[in-house]
């Protein structure tokens, strides 16, 4: 299979409602647009992966297998809108909070490189054609830590981290949702120069 796209989506804020920490399932609501929006990236061929920082783990609120259970209620939650993730990658590490394993400076938590290189690693990720969208800075600096193109949308934290932006972690574009940012990112970077799919 030849290598494609990806769309590397912020989970909180960008997905599902922005609520502080996620411990349960039930905290799990998808903001207006979401299902459709990696329903699109699905439609044309583009990988749907959330790279997700979870310091709630460290922190001792989460378990890793109740964030399993976060994760496939999101999952069930846009299965029902039709779509589907390719894959979820998470960073259950904090540098200054909780105890060992979990207590640690990493590369993966954004915005470290980390769980993009591991998508990577996993997927047959055309890199130059992808990109990141998501509500906060970190996002911004993730997809600069890569080389790709970062999209912020104005929910969650969104419009907080666009006042406050600098030249090291400005967005490429701004977006009010994660609809109208798919959108933007299908045709500007993912399949920039091609035929526009029916």
């Amino acid at each position: 299979m030849s290598a494609r796209p990806a769309i590397f989506f912020d989970r909180d804020g960008t997905l599902n409602e922005e609520v502080g920490y996620v411990c349960q399932p039930s905290d799990v609501r998808l903001l207006p647009g979401a299902a459709e929006a990696v329903r699109l990236c699905n439609a044309r061929g583009v990988w749907a992966i959330v790279v997700t920082n979870q310091a709630a783990v460290a922190r001792g609120l989460v378990t890793p297998r109740r964030l399993a259970e976060i994760h496939e209620r999101l999952r069930s939650l846009l299965a029902a809108g039709g779509a589907y993730l390719d894959a979820i990658h998470y960073c259950p590490h904090h540098p200054t909070a909780g105890r060992p394993p979990y207590r640690l400076d990493c590369r993966c938590r954004k915005p470290g490189p980390g769980m993009i290189e591991a998508a990577c690693g996993a997927m047959e990720v055309d890199l130059a054609r992808s990109c990141v969208i998501g509500d906060k800075l970190s996002d911004m600096g993730l997809a600069r830590a890569v080389g790709i193109k970062g999209i912020l949308v104005r929910t969650g934290y969104g419009r907080d981290s666009e006042a406050r932006a600098g030249p090291e972690d400005a967005p490429d574009h701004v977006a009010d949702d994660v609809f109208t940012a798919v959108k933007w990112a299908l045709e500007h970077v993912c399949l920039a120069g091609l035929r526009a799919q029916p």
